[in-house]
């Protein structure tokens, strides 16, 4: 059985979600066509989305189609739920980047496109609305061509644009064999030799189709249905089915994670290799090659070396597979599929399936927003917490922090709509009533220079029965954390090693200003300990012997002093910004701009346009959006996105409140940590 997996792709409001329905009606999956304004399409099942109209989270439909079956992904267009869209382009064969034919190529529409080249997949362009007021097929494509700079051959013509009667007729537009004879000198040759056949071109475009090499572009609406059976033959005779050996060692990665009615979790996962079996245990976790996460985000994982975990084991308790329109139970299910998995309590999105894959890691930016969620009356604190870290769990990318000094938790975001979002889930997964404080901004700190700390085991002022030495060195942007040693590993048990990493990583979540330090390595200069020790006829005394805990509670000690005598710099997000509106409107626009921090670097024409690119705080970024129309009379278009972190240059040095023991006072941090072992010990 042939098998493609195809994801749908778009700016919000494309019409991405209706090309879905209309797609799967035409097949036969669906009786009725669902409606994004009456909330009942197919693969909008949260609340959520059928109140507002839009995408949070991916959904998997299959339909068969001329001995293939189709595993469809309809995925999220607004940029607030770009990480869900991350993780489904790892697991797919081929797309279709959905292209409105009023507002023709936008700010999402452009990252998909840049993304989808960048990672070789293979994509069809469908110019969708073509029956609205306002429509123009030949702007939209001039417009994709410039704006997406990419090899575009469209497979027809649209009729009667703007109007219920708008239809689309099919047929290589001459424009085509040029695109195409530039990936192929045999098609020059037999051109110049006497003319190419038709069959000659179809097969030069699947051929380059199918290598990423040219995108072919429908025109058509998904709500008069017109176009959207071309588009399907495209799907069949232009894309490639899914590839793998079934008798291979398995390997699949995970890219969704849901609970089911009795909480448990339920993974989707893409199997690339081998066969996946019920009741047999596989290895899950972060491989060697699956990578970290992106730069600055909370929570980075650990990076391979001395000390890292081995990666656990669970056993498949349920399978099913999807097809015709549903999901279906089995025993097993080989390299191609998509599956839901049941029986693996500790997995996350990102996590591989037996043999770890090669994985491009995040394709997207990391959150640059925080806020606190604050609970409403009635609302428990723990329970809040318990709910914030399970949602976090199906979203890696929504950091969770806990402030127990002040009864506080915060959670990293996109954007604003996905306080809804949380807000939502919250009231009808937990009815726990919520509401936010102001967002801001997340920063980082690197270190400026190299520090190094050491405290001796007996000697004071140290209270602890351990030696800990450390140096703190930067690392390039994006490296994440490595931890080293200079001492022999058999110098002291291992356990007390693993102490010490574990705590550098987590005390590293808080710098000198109080934001996380992602890029860095960290060498181990000296180690020490007082061995087991014990009175005559009497049990081990912890008070004459090293236990972990005097090697957790020492590294903050000697990390956070390493790191002040490294010195670090906070870097504040910054965005890239591609700003294109009328040249009149530039005395207007320049002013603005410097009052807002963003720095032109490039300034063009376009005609009657101007085009100026450039950097601007992420902290400052919305408010430009939103006053870009009145200063631009409506005509402004803006595109930004997350760029790099760059130090803060302007104003006060933020400072981010700290959640733990406080290791940059160590008055406060010794009272902190003596009392908390004090209570365990009554």
């Amino acid at each position: 059985m042939h098998l493609l997996n195809l994801g749908i792709l778009a700016h919000v409001d494309a019409g991405k979600t209706s090309l879905t329905e209309r797609l799967l009606h035409t097949v036969g999956v669906i009786d009725e066509i669902g409606s994004v304004d009456a909330g009942s399409t197919t693969t909008d099942t949260l609340a959520l989305e059928r109140q507002r109209g839009i995408t949070i989270k991916s959904a998997v439909v299959s339909f068969p189609l001329a001995g293939v079956t189709v595993n469809l992904i309809d995925t999220p267009g607004h940029p607030d739920f770009i990480a869900e869209v991350e993780r489904v382009l790892g697991v797919l064969d081929g797309a279709v980047l959905v292209v409105s034919a009023v507002e023709g190529v936008q700010a999402q529409t452009r990252v998909l496109m840049r993304t989808l080249r960048r990672l070789r997949i293979p994509t069809l362009i469908f110019v969708n609305k073509i029956d609205r007021r306002g429509a123009n097929g030949s702007a939209v494509l001039d417009r994709m061509t410039r704006r997406l700079a990419v090899p575009l051959a469209p497979m027809g013509r649209p009729t009667a644009l703007g109007t219920r009667a708008a239809g689309f007729v099919p047929g290589l537009a001459p424009a085509a064999l040029d695109v195409l004879a530039d990936h192929d000198d045999d098609l020059i040759a037999a051109y110049l030799d006497g003319g190419v056949g038709e069959a000659r071109l179809h097969a030069a475009l699947a051929t380059q189709t199918r290598r990423a090499l040219v995108h072919p572009v429908y025109f058509g609406s998904a709500i008069t249905g017109a176009g959207v059976s071309d588009l399907i033959t495209g799907i069949e005779r232009l894309l490639p089915t899914a590839d793998g050996d079934p008798a291979a060692p398995l390997s699949a990665t995970v890219f969704k994670v849901e609970r089911g009615p009795a909480g448990e979790k339920v993974a989707y996962a893409r199997i690339f290799s081998g066969t996946l079996r019920v009741r047999v245990r596989v290895p899950f976790g972060a491989g060697a090659e699956t990578g970290g996460r992106a730069e600055g985000q909370e929570g980075a994982g650990p990076v391979e070396g001395r000390g890292a975990v081995r990666r656990p084991e669970g056993r498949v308790t349920g399978l099913s597979v999807f097809e015709g329109g549903t999901d279906v139970r089995r025993d097993s299910a080989a390299a191609g599929r998509i599956v839901k998995v049941w029986g693996l309590g500790g997995i996350r999105i990102g996590d591989a399936l037996g043999r770890p894959t090669a994985v491009d890691g995040h394709h997207f930016a990391p959150p640059t927003l925080e806020t606190v969620v604050v609970p409403g009356p009635g609302t428990d604190r723990r329970s809040l917490h318990l709910a914030l870290t399970q949602l976090a769990e199906q979203d890696p990318l929504i950091g969770v922090r806990h402030d127990e000094l002040r009864g506080e938790t915060s959670v990293s975001l996109y954007g604003e709509v996905q306080k809804e979002v949380v807000q939502a889930t919250l009231a009808e997964e937990y009815g726990l009533d919520v509401a936010f404080r102001e967002t801001t901004t997340l920063c980082i700190e690197r270190p400026v220079g190299t520090g190094h700390a050491v405290e001796f085991n007996k000697k004071e002022p140290n209270p602890f029965l351990a030696t800990v030495g450390l140096r703190v060195e930067p690392a390039p942007p994006g490296s994440g954390v490595e931890f080293r040693l200079e001492v022999e590993l058999g110098s002291m048990p291992y356990a007390f090693f693993k102490a010490v990493e574990d705590t550098v990583r987590e005390t590293l979540g808080q710098g000198l200003h109080g934001w996380q330090v992602p890029d860095c390595t960290v060498t181990m200069t000296h180690s020490g300990y007082s061995p087991r020790q014990s009175h005559a006829h009497q049990g081990f005394d912890k008070s004459m012997s090293s236990t972990g805990y005097d090697f957790r509670g020492l590294t903050p000690l000697v990390l956070t002093e390493a790191l002040r005598r490294a010195g670090t710099l906070v870097h504040e997000p910054l965005h890239r910004f591609r700003l294109e509106a009328p040249a009149d409107t530039l005395g207007a626009l320049l002013p603005v701009l410097a009052r807002l921090g963003a720095v032109p670097e490039t300034t063009g024409a376009l005609g009657a346009a101007c085009v100026l690119q450039g950097a601007v705080p992420a902290a400052r970024a919305h408010e430009l959006e939103q006053r870009l129309p009145g200063l631009t009379r409506g005509e402004g278009e803006l595109e930004t996105a997350f760029d790099q972190y760059a130090p803060v240059t302007r104003g006060t040095i933020p400072e981010r409140p700290r959640t733990d023991h406080n290791p940059l006072n160590r008055k406060e941090y010794l009272l902190n940590v003596m009392r908390r072992v004090g209570e365990r010990t009554i």
